[in-house]
């Protein structure tokens, strides 16, 4: 299949990496330009926990170069989905039946994507247990791979979707499909909340911080609190043990950095505002205070302000 991946960042670089090593065609398209001659001149590098490999794909600044394809996943930052996914809708990427796959972290992501590019025609992905980073333009890097998350916006599982699932099957991925979309969002939402805000704040890895006897017991409070607004949700979700459900994903990527780690050492602006921040701001609306998690965003914002990031 002709797959293009908007916004190639690190997770994006894994997508095309094994998509392409599976056969198919990848369309890599991303802002960095440094990122997108590498991949040009010398190809994709991949390593971890899938494997080494260099593979060939396309790479290009401009989605209108790659033509209709037969799925797009749009795995940009939460705070470009809008801009990305009107370059989607300007370019010649969708044909009349192209799904658009949008795969951010927290909250938000996928609803600004839909209302873009309509609803009926977006998917939501969550991707958890990864790690990834970059090591280089070029060079991508993941401590694990764990589960690729899918669902509908509209209702149950549809054959589409499982032609998708299987798909990323195909990769080597193990995926899961979800007829609540909010189950599957709020899972991986409640693990980023007890991780990517105290590594933010505290520049320690996964490990360091379920180690540490003072940031294990921030970390789980924040993962207490987006449970507790999950559940006066009622979101369904598939345990009962906040603690020790994000205890599990974290011991599975211990030497991760969290996305939010990622951007502050690079000194840029992270999506602290739709992980930690997305808590505080849905309790509001139902009567639930999440005091830890508003403070460690308060954290992180103060950080991004004092490195200069942008």
């Amino acid at each position: 299949m002709k797959i293009a991946i908007v916004g190639c960042g690190a997770m994006g670089s894994v997508y095309a990496g094994l998509f392409a090593s599976a056969g198919h065609e990848v369309w890599a398209v991303d802002a960095w330009r440094e990122h997108v001659e590498a991949m040009r001149a010398h190809g994709l590098r991949l390593e971890g926990a899938s494997g080494d490999r260099t593979v060939k794909v396309n790479a290009t600044t401009e989605a209108k170069e790659a033509g209709p394809c037969d799925l797009v996943i749009l795995a940009t930052k939460a705070m470009h989905v809008e801009s990305a996914a009107s370059s989607i809708r300007n370019s010649s990427l969708l044909g009349p039946e192209t799904p658009v796959l949008s795969i951010q972290n927290g909250l938000g992501g996928p609803d600004t994507a839909g209302s873009v590019l309509g609803r009926e025609r977006v998917m939501v992905g969550v991707v958890g247990g990864f790690g990834a980073s970059m090591k280089a333009p070029g060079h991508a890097h993941h401590n694990g791979m764990e589960l690729v998350r899918l669902g509908e916006f509209e209702g149950p599982v549809t054959p589409r979707l499982q032609k998708v699932a299987e798909l990323w099957q195909g990769a080597g991925f193990r995926v899961k499909c979800f007829d609540d979309i909010d189950q599957l969002v709020w899972e991986k939402l409640i693990c980023n909340c007890a991780y990517s805000g105290p590594c933010g704040i505290t520049d320690r890895t996964v490990i360091e911080v379920m180690e540490d006897p003072d940031l294990s017991l921030v970390s789980a409070a924040c993962a207490r609190e987006a449970y507790e607004v999950a559940m006066k949700k009622k979101i369904k979700l598939g345990f009962t043990d906040p603690v020790a459900y994000v205890r599990d994903f974290g011991s599975k990527i211990p030497h991760a950095r969290p996305s939010v780690l990622l951007d502050l050492m690079a000194k840029r602006k992270s999506e602290i505002g739709v992980i930690n921040g997305a808590i505080p701001r849905v309790g509001r609306q139902v009567g639930v205070a999440a005091p830890v998690n508003e403070t460690v965003t308060a954290l992180v914002r103060e950080k991004e302000r004092r490195l200069g990031c942008r």
